[in-house]
């Protein structure tokens, strides 16, 4: 099977280029950057290609398509700097990124036959209640730019194609890049005591493992809207942080503050980013693996 994987030089499309290679697959990359020395990490150095694509052209993306003939696409690419996209310098850049550049990939695929994997986020929804959110449901209300991006980005896709997945992500986590785990240890490092909100609840997502799923997707026809974090229960972002100092030996202070008293941010953050995943399972996917094995595993890796 070949795949064509957007945004390999972010947390999620590197690993997602080593799973399939890992497999045996034709991984072929894609990101902004002329080249990409990352995508010769580990197995990945012998079966991966790599091409040069900047996804809001649409000819680019449709010409690069054409040429390697995927399969399947796992388009990882998008803007995901969150408070940056509502500076009003910014935000036509961040739609002809998450929107348009989603638009161009599901229009090539739709000519090529591929079938397409999108990634997309619960900043979809209002974030608001503590009930988790469905994977079906479509009471979008986006508090954000970003959100309203990633939202048009959904909506290209499933206005475009019969074959795709749109994969709601959360808290994302990964090797290759920033993250809340990087700036809470270099933080607890440095400080006494670090102040993080506990009024947000969600679930982290390792990239490792999530790679290990949409590999799974890409290999088969089970369609549709899905979340995908770690398993292990729903947590703050202070809980987070005490169970990363206290993996990683730090004694740093940890005290909870609620997102009013923290301050605010250009764009608003979700209180309430549980997703259902129960969908995984029903539909035969294995779901990811308990939060603090992930972490551990993570801390190790990084070490």
């Amino acid at each position: 099977m070949t795949v064509f994987v957007t945004g390999v030089a972010g947390q999620l499309g590197h690993d997602v280029v080593n799973e399939l290679a890992k497999r045996g697959h034709a991984a072929v990359g894609s990101d902004l950057a002329p080249a990409y020395a990352g995508l010769q990490d580990g197995t990945a150095a012998a079966s991966c290609t790599y091409i040069s694509l900047d996804i809001t052209d649409a000819d680019a993306v449709q010409a690069a398509l054409e040429s390697v003939k995927p399969d399947a696409v796992i388009h990882c690419a998008a803007w995901t700097a969150v408070d940056a996209a509502e500076d009003a310098e910014n935000r036509e850049k961040v739609f002809a990124i998450n929107a348009g550049g989603t638009q161009n990939i599901a229009n090539a695929c739709k000519k090529l036959g591929s079938k397409m994997i999108y990634i997309s986020t619960d900043y979809v929804f209002n974030g608001q209640g503590e009930e988790p959110w469905q994977p079906d449901c479509k009471d979008y209300a986006p508090l954000s730019v970003y959100g309203q991006s990633k939202l048009e980005g959904e909506l290209a896709v499933a206005n475009t194609l019969e074959k795709y997945y749109i994969v709601r992500i959360a808290w994302v986590f990964g090797v290759n890049g920033r993250n809340f785990i990087k700036t809470m240890l270099n933080v607890g490092r440095t400080h006494d005591e670090v102040r993080v909100v506990c009024d947000q609840i969600g679930t982290p997502t390792y990239t490792l493992d999530l790679a290990v799923l949409l590999a799974d997707m890409a290999e088969t026809d089970r369609y549709g809207y899905y979340h995908a974090t770690n398993e292990g229960g729903f947590i703050s972002w202070y809980d987070f942080t005490r169970e990363i100092y206290r993996q990683a030996g730090l004694q740093t202070k940890v005290t909870p503050v609620t997102t009013a008293e923290y301050g605010l941010s250009k764009a608003a953050r979700p209180f309430n980013s549980r997703l259902d995943k129960s969908k995984l399972t029903e539909n035969g996917f294995t779901p990811l693996p308990d939060w603090k094995d992930a972490l551990a595993r993570y801390l190790k890796e990084i070490q």
